[in-house]
């Protein structure tokens, strides 16, 4: 598996893991440090999923108002936790990571491919739909 994609499956895990015990801010570090370990023995440098961590920590709520506009018949507490975490990973690679090292596509294709490993079956199509929507919002 490269790198960036164990990256973004381990952010993932842990987004999850931290949302499902009601975002502890106090939690946030031990659990992706616990996940590092546990599953990413061939990533080599974790400074990749920190940068994910740390920036969907900082734009949390800006992304969870993106993510409710985006799909409003979706409210967040509503949205399958996996499928909130995705969106969020996503969200943040597409809005405010750095263009040449993820392009836009990249990011909903790396997201959608998170969604197809690790989502339910409406997964892969609820997450492009909207990281679809969000990016024609920004192309225009």
């Amino acid at each position: 598996m490269a790198a960036r994609h164990l990256s973004r499956s381990i952010a993932m895990q842990s987004l999850y893991e931290w949302d499902f015990y009601d975002k502890d801010p106090k939690q946030l570090k031990k659990i992706v440090e616990k996940n590092i370990q546990e599953f990413g023995s061939g990533l080599g440098d974790p400074s990749f999923v920190w940068k994910l961590i740390e920036g969907v920590k900082e734009k949390f709520p800006t992304i969870d108002k993106i993510i409710e506009k985006t799909a409003p018949q979706w409210p967040i507490p509503q949205i399958n936790i996996l499928d909130r975490n995705i969106l969020r990973i996503g969200l943040y690679e597409l809005l405010y990571g750095n263009k040449k090292e993820v392009p836009p596509k990249v990011a909903i294709d790396e997201a959608i491919e998170l969604a197809k490993n690790f989502g339910g079956e409406s997964s892969r199509k609820f997450i492009n739909g909207v990281l679809g929507t969000v990016y024609n919002q920004i192309k225009e």
